[in-house]
C-alpha cells in the first residue's frame, strides 16, 4: 500500500475511492483506500478527533493512523511504533467498520459535515486562544523566549503538554514547572481571571476583524506538513497543523476562554459560539 492522498484539507466531506488494503483492528476490519475525505486522530499528537461518516454505506465506528514498515508490516493508531513521518513507512488513513468490504472495490466515502465543521471551529478557536494567551502573559517573562508569529514570547509552545480538540472548543493543558521557570517564565501571583479577560477582548476583536483563514497544503500525503494561516489585523499568523479549519475568524461567532491554575499546571478551556 502506498501513502493515503487525503482530500480533508481542501475541506472535502465526500468522494470515492478503491479499497487498496484491508488491516485488523482488534476484532474490526480497517478499511484504506488510495483518497479519502476522512481526517483520522494522529497517534503522535491525537489533539483533533476522528471524522465521523459512512465508507460505502457501513458506518465509520473510528478514522485512525495506520504506517506500514519497508517490510510491509502495518501498525495502527497507538500501536504505531514510529512518529509521523518517519522516512521508509507508508502513511494510512484507517476507516474502521463492523463489517469486511472486498479489496479492489470502488465505495462512495461521506463524511459527517456537521461534526466535521464543529471540530473545524473548535481547532481554529485553539489557535487563536493560544496566539491570545501569549501575549496576555508577555509581561511575565524575565528572559527572552522563542517567539509566536505575531511577536509575543510563545508560551503555548514552551510549555503544551497536551491539546483536545472538541466541537466548538478545546481543552489544553500547560506545565508550570521547573523547566519553564528555568526558560524565565513566572507564575507567582497569576490572577488568571485577569489573564482571561484581557486574551477574551483580543479574541473579540480578531473574531469581529473577520480574519481570512487557509491552510497551505503542499501535497496529497496524509503526512505532507501543512500549515494554517489567518491575516489577523496584527499580521500574519501561521503555525504547523495537520487538522481542519474554518475559513474566517467571523464563522466562530465569539470565542471565549477560562484559566484553572492547578498545582504546577495551567489548564485553558476554549469555546466558540459558531453552534
Amino acid at each position: 500500500m502506498r501513502s493515503t492522498h487525503v482530500t480533508f484539507p481542501g475541506g472535502l466531506t465526500s468522494g470515492r475511492s478503491e479499497i487498496v488494503g484491508v488491516v485488523p483492528v482488534g476484532d474490526r476490519h480497517g478499511l484504506v483506500v488510495a483518497e479519502t475525505p476522512f481526517h483520522p486522530l494522529d497517534h503522535t499528537w491525537p489533539d483533533q478527533p476522528a471524522d465521523r461518516g459512512t465508507i460505502a454505506g457501513l458506518p465509520v465506528v473510528d478514522c485512525v493512523t495506520g504506517a506500514q514498515s519497508s517490510t510491509g508490516e502495518v501498525f495502527v493508531g497507538e500501536a504505531v511504533p514510529v512518529r509521523r513521518g518517519a522516512e521508509d513507512w507508508e502513511w494510512l488513513v484507517v476507516h474502521v467498520t463492523e463489517e469486511p468490504l472486498p479489496v479492489g472495490e470502488e465505495v462512495a466515502l461521506e463524511v459527517d459535515a456537521a461534526f466535521r465543521a464543529a471540530l473545524s471551529a473548535g481547532h481554529t478557536a485553539c489557535h487563536l486562544a493560544a496566539l491570545a494567551l501569549n501575549a496576555a502573559l508577555a509581561g511575565r517573562w524575565r528572559k527572552e523566549p522563542a517567539l509566536d508569529p505575531l511577536g509575543h514570547p510563545d508560551f503555548d509552545q514552551a510549555a503544551i503538554v497536551s491539546s483536545r480538540i472538541g466541537p466548538y472548543g478545546s481543552v489544553d493543558v500547560y506545565r508550570l514547572g521547573k523547566s519553564l521557570r528555568k526558560k524565565g517564565f513566572s507564575a507567582e501571583g497569576m490572577d488568571v481571571a485577569e489573564v482571561a479577560r484581557q486574551a477574551g477582548e483580543q479574541l473579540a476583536a480578531w473574531v469581529a476583524a473577520g480574519a481570512p483563514v487557509h491552510v497551505d497544503v503542499p501535497g496529497p500525503r496524509l503526512t505532507d506538513r501543512r500549515t494554517w494561516n489567518c491575516s489577523l489585523p496584527e499580521g500574519a499568523a501561521s503555525m504547523a497543523c495537520g487538522g481542519t479549519h474554518v475559513t474566517s475568524t467571523a464563522e466562530l461567532g465569539g470565542v471565549e476562554i477560562a484559566l484553572s491554575l492547578d498545582e504546577a499546571a495551567l489548564t485553558m478551556r476554549t469555546t466558540c459560539g459558531a453552534e
